[in-house]
Parts: C-alpha cells; structure tokens; sequence
C-alpha cells in the first residue's frame, strides 16, 4: 500500500490527536517529521513516532526550509498563526489539513483559497462536523427528500459553561486580540455544517450577543482572585479550577492548561497558581461574547437561526423544518426524530455507528476520525463520499462568521454578495 506522508506543525492536543488517529486508523498513514516550540512536546512526538532528530524542528519556518520530503503538512498551531505556514506549506506543494479557523481575518482566508487554487493543491480544513456518524444521517434525511424542502433550522450550540470557562474565559481564545471572534472560533463549524446540510449559498446575516455575565462586577463578595486561596464557595461552583484541574475532572482539560501531555500533579499546581487557568472566572482578563445568536438568510428563502450560548447543556442540537416534516436531533443522542406531516407521527431514526461524546475528548462525535481516515482515502482515490469540502467552499462558509461579527458590532444587516465583493477588492490592493 502507498504511503502518504505527513508532516505535523504544532503538537498540541489538535495536532496530536490527528497523529494519533493517523497511526492507528489509516494504513496510508506515515508521519515522517513535527515542528514545535516545545521541546517536551516536540519530543513526545519524536519519541511515540520513533522520528530521527534530524526531521524535529523547533518552528515551522525550520521545517518548511527543507527540500520537501512529504505529502501533507498538518497544520494545529494556535488560531493566529495559521496563516503563514499554511502560505509557505501551499507555495512548496504541501496539500494540507489546516485547524480551523483558517486564518483570523477574512482577506488572509481569500489569500489561502487562491494560494491553493492556483498551485493545484488540496486543503482540507477541519470541519469535522461534517465526518461524523449524526450529521452524515440527517444530510441524508434531508437529501431523500422525506421532510420536504427545507424553510427554516434552529441550531443551538451549546458551549456550556465547562468549556466556555475553560477555553474562552480562562484558556487562550479569550481575547479577541490574541486569537479570533468566538463566533469564527467556536462557529466556523456549524456555519460550514448548515450550508451543507441546505446545499444553498448564504445571502444575508445579522447578528446579536454580548459578554454580560462572566465579568468582574459579577464576581460574588468574599471570593478570591484565584480558587486555591481559600474561596468560600469553592465546593459548590461549577467552575471550580480545584475540582477541574486538580482533581483532574476532565484530563483533556488538564492536559490543555498545563501545556503537558502526560502532565503532573506539580505541573497541575503550577498552572493553577500562577497562570489564568487558575482565576477566578469573573476575574480573568476575557473579552469575548458569552452568547450570541446569528439570524441568517440562504438562497430559496430559507432561514436559520444559529445560537451559540455559554448558558446551556454542551452540545448540538437541531430542529430542522421542511414542507414535509420537521426534523428533530440532539447531538448527545443515539437517534434523530422525524415527524411526519401527513401521517401525523413521530419516528425515530437510529444513527449508525453513532458517537454520542461531542467533547474535544471524544473526537467531537467521531468527526475528527472521520476526516483522517475520509483524508488519505481522498488522497489516494479512494473515496466515494459527499462530505468532503474544496477551500472554495470553506472559505465561503467562513465569511458569515466574520459578518456575523460585523453585524453584532455595527447593528447591521450584511449583504453577503455586497461583503465578499468589498473583500476581494480590499485585499487584491
């Protein structure tokens, strides 16, 4: 079997995890060199993938000196910094899996696409969403036609206050100047998922939200700057750091806050002593939307309301309305509801092989296996599926996140055809 060569540039958890999925799921799969400031983790790699250290570098400008010796470049560094590798891998023939969000501002994502267009290489950016066992069912629920065209979606994203604490009040999406708006951070997925699921272009959006509750003023009388130092309602606070990272509650989590793979409880004590995983959660220095809800208008007429809120159960969930039927899924369950206008009848619907773990910890539902595996059957003419996306596709399934962000900051309607006419000669300046 032909071998398809990867090469990862950021060893963090996202980087990591394709790695590890690569190796175990994908016999094509063969990683042959990894670029990463840290050293320990930079050597967790070297070590688990048996790599020499002459293919080990300390930055992705190192390894991408190199004459090319691989098919794929990985790219899982952090949000801001994926669009100058992604330039250089693309200008060397690298075909890439690129972390999403592409890149944080809009032109350097129209400069990916046409970088990628015109060398002639794939770029499969992580839309995951699109790879697993529950969204591939209701694309087929939808496409058999059997609730009718599709007029309305009400999709909730909910962050949940876990995660919402720990990546974008405490972790490192919690200024917009250091990483991306939360809608383009945490939404890019589902603002990919809808325009798939409906198979029409997006026309108009508008957008509301806020950071109201996790702020200073909220921030409950006698409680410390830090909840190892003696807060008085530690036991009971669901954002407990004590709880979540010393008592090791979720070890992705851990791993995450203490930048370690294999962390200890000194490393755990260290991160929540000394750095913001361990504020207080009306403490910390965070700037980004807590809720925010994105009305859109696609081709045809037909709507969507997209709601992405701290304050809810984690997880997705759907209601999507056809002329037919309506559509009901929860992302967190085995099986979908669909009911039936002219039989006046409820009917679920088993989702094959379905992975009900929506957490970074447990592939976001499958979907981050998905695309491994959909990737090198791609690569190596194997594949037979709809869910692959070209850059053209994602890049334009991108764009309603930045004017979503645009609208709620301006109080405006955004005219897609008008937004993208503007960018494209912005940057072509």
């Amino acid at each position: 079997m032909k071998k398809i060569k990867f090469i990862l540039i950021g060893a963090g958890d996202r980087g990591t995890t394709y790695v590890r999925i690569g190796a175990e799921c994908c016999p094509e799969f063969e990683l042959v060199g990894v670029a990463d400031p840290d050293p320990v983790r930079r050597d967790y790699i070297k070590n688990k993938f048996n790599l020499p250290e002459s293919v080990c570098f300390s930055s992705w400008t190192q390894i991408l000196e190199q004459p090319k010796f691989a098919d794929v470049v990985i790219i899982g560094t952090q949000d801001k910094l994926h669009f100058e590798p992604a330039m250089k891998a693309i200008s060397l023939g690298y075909h890439l899996l690129l972390e999403k969000p592409v890149a944080p501002t809009p032109e350097e994502c129209l400069q990916v696409r046409d970088a990628a267009l015109e060398k002639g290489v794939e770029v499969f950016v992580c839309h995951v969403l699109r790879f697993t066992p529950f969204f591939s069912l209701l694309k087929q629920i939808i496409d058999s036609g059997r609730i009718g065209d599709v007029m309305h979606i009400v999709h909730i994203e909910g962050v949940g206050p876990m995660l919402q604490a720990h990546s974008f009040v405490r972790g490192h999406w919690r200024k917009l100047e250091d990483s991306n708006p939360m809608i383009l951070a945490k939404c890019c997925h589902d603002m990919d998922i809808l325009q798939w699921l409906i198979g029409k272009r997006c026309l108009r959006v508008q957008s509301f939200g806020d950071l109201s509750y996790y702020r200073r003023e909220n921030k409950p009388e006698g409680v410390p700057e830090r909840c190892i130092d003696g807060c008085p309602i530690e036991a009971s606070c669901p954002y407990s750091t004590i709880k979540l990272y010393k008592n090791r509650q979720k070890e992705g989590y851990v791993q995450a806050a203490t930048h370690k793979h294999l962390p200890t409880d000194e490393d755990i004590m260290r991160t929540i002593t000394e750095t913001e995983y361990g504020k207080c959660v009306f403490c910390c220095e965070n700037n980004v939307v807590d809720h925010q809800t994105v009305n859109l208008e696609y081709e045809g007429g037909v709507t969507v309301s997209l709601t992405m809120t701290a304050f809810s159960e984690h997880g997705r969930r759907l209601r999507i309305m056809g002329t037919k039927g309506e559509l009901v899924a929860d992302m967190g369950k085995d099986f979908v509801t669909v009911f039936d206008f002219e039989t006046m009848k409820h009917t679920d619907i088993k989702i094959p092989n379905a992975v009900t773990n929506q957490d970074i910890t447990g592939g976001h539902g499958g979907g981050d296996k998905g695309i491994m595996r959909t990737m090198c059957q791609y690569l190596t003419g194997n594949y037979q599926g709809n869910s692959v996306a070209d850059i053209q596709t994602s890049i334009e399934n991108h764009l309603p996140c930045f004017a979503a962000e645009e609208s709620r900051l301006k109080n405006c309607v955004i005219d897609m055809d008008e937004y993208t006419k503007k960018l494209c000669l912005s940057y072509r300046k």
